[in-house]
């Protein structure tokens, strides 16, 4: 079995206006779908970042991996780190996403290509041998893979441009620590999660410990609780509000990149310490590849990792990060950008067969909408919270090539080939909007 073909499907899907410390989320988030067809008549799916920067990607190593033996991935990765070695050796910077959005760090574009092609491959092998993606690396460890309700302050408005704006507004505007409790309710009550996050680092500080505190006595103790004001927040600040939020964040929750750096986490770190609190602080800003685990444990300004297939490496270097995490007695999450169906299930099977993997993972999923799911058969459904890994070969999904081209066909007509939160900040909110860190 060869690979006979690379296809490649920029698509658009229509995106609310979700806040982040980053700024404001664009009416469409970019995605690309990647198939590889082989000769022997079987296609392999995957779905990763979208825009110019990770198509780019892509397409250079197209005479790499047309030919290639799917099964021959390990001498694919041993190419693309050679690339990625040398372009670390160019260029300014690090690993970290500071203050670059996932799929836009230049240096994390090697393991995400290899990532979106493992994944296809791994779909391809499974087709061909009638098992599920997550039997291929050793099996799963859980049947059903938990999921959080990830809630984000928003503006009004569902996404979309022009023709193509959507009036289902189902979460409307939510600003303040009562609007964050109403969709938290909503989320639950339709997908079952049993685990709550808050993007914060959008309003003053007090404002988000205000909802946090809402959530708990409204959910109760029974439901962890965690917030990710994506490095929002001074020492002193990320101090202030672990203390004030040690009883909602400690019991099976955390504090998730408080402020900027391993230094300032391992300082947040000490001095809560000091103070009796061990609440946990988790990153997937400070901890974003294998060199940063050992310095998180060196430090402990990290206690839980938040991994991510797509910009880790794959399904196979997320299975060696649960390793390195069970071996340095550090905890595991997994981190989520805007997605489809085809990546709910990688981050599913990913999920599935890592054993260190035991706090809920993100997900977008409940952001985006049946009219610009890609999957045959629709949404995928959640069951109490959860993603049931089917009884099917490779990911378990295929594609429907109309809602594909409905997704290129957005993607065609937008005016821009990035993300860029702060761009839209200006255009929409403030027109002199900055990302500034520390904010408070």
């Amino acid at each position: 079995m060869r690979i006979s073909e690379l296809k490649l499907h920029p698509i658009a899907v229509a995106d609310g206006p979700l806040r982040s410390s980053y700024g404001l989320h664009a009416p469409y988030a970019l995605r690309t779908i990647v198939e590889i067809k082989t000769t022997d008549g079987i296609t392999g799916i995957s779905e990763t970042y979208g825009g110019d920067r990770p198509l780019a990607a892509i397409e250079a190593v197209r005479s790499r991996v047309v030919g290639m033996d799917p099964f021959q991935l390990a001498g694919f990765w041993q190419y693309l780190s050679a690339q990625a070695e040398q372009d670390k050796a160019d260029a300014a910077g690090g690993r970290s996403q500071t203050w670059l959005v996932p799929g836009e760090n230049p240096l994390d574009q090697h393991t995400r290509t290899f990532a979106a092609i493992e994944v296809a491959c791994l779909d391809a092998i499974g087709k061909a041998l009638g098992r599920p993606l997550c039997d291929l690396v050793g099996g799963k460890v859980r049947d059903r893979v938990p999921f959080s309700a990830y809630l984000f302050y928003k503006h009004a408005g569902a996404g979309g441009m022009g023709a193509d704006v959507r009036k289902d507004d189902e979460y409307g505007e939510i600003m303040t620590p009562d609007a964050v409790v109403r969709s938290c309710k909503q989320m639950i009550a339709k997908y079952g999660f049993k685990e709550v996050k808050l993007k914060g680092g959008v309003v003053p500080p007090d404002e988000e410990i205000a909802a946090i505190k809402a959530l708990r006595v409204e959910l109760g103790p029974k439901i962890p609780l965690r917030i990710d004001p994506n490095c929002a927040w001074s020492v002193d600040t990320s101090v202030r509000v672990g203390r004030e939020l040690k009883a909602e964040l400690c019991d099976g929750g955390y504090l998730e990149d408080p402020c900027a750096g391993m230094d300032g986490m391992a300082e947040v770190r000490r001095r809560l310490l000091a103070e009796g609190n061990d609440t946990p602080l988790a990153s997937n800003v400070a901890t974003t590849c294998f060199p940063h685990v050992p310095e998180a444990k060196r430090t402990d300004g990290v206690q839980i990792v938040l991994s991510d297939p797509h910009y880790w490496g794959g399904i196979r270097n997320q299975q060696k990060l649960s390793d390195l995490c069970e071996v340095l007695g550090l905890g595991m999450s997994m981190h989520s950008n805007n997605h489809l169906g085809v990546s709910l299930m990688t981050m599913a099977h990913a999920a599935a067969v890592c054993p260190a993997l035991t706090y809920a993972c993100d997900t977008h999923y409940p952001w985006q909408t049946e009219i610009d799911e890609v999957v045959v058969g629709g949404r995928i459904k959640f069951d109490e919270g959860s993603v049931v890994i089917p009884d099917k070969p490779g990911l378990g999904v295929e594609l429907d090539y109309d809602q594909v081209a409905r997704g290129r066909e957005r993607y065609d007509k937008l005016p821009y080939r990035k993300r860029d939160d702060e761009a839209e900040m200006q255009k929409h909110v403030d027109p002199n909007w900055k990302r500034i860190l520390p904010r408070w």
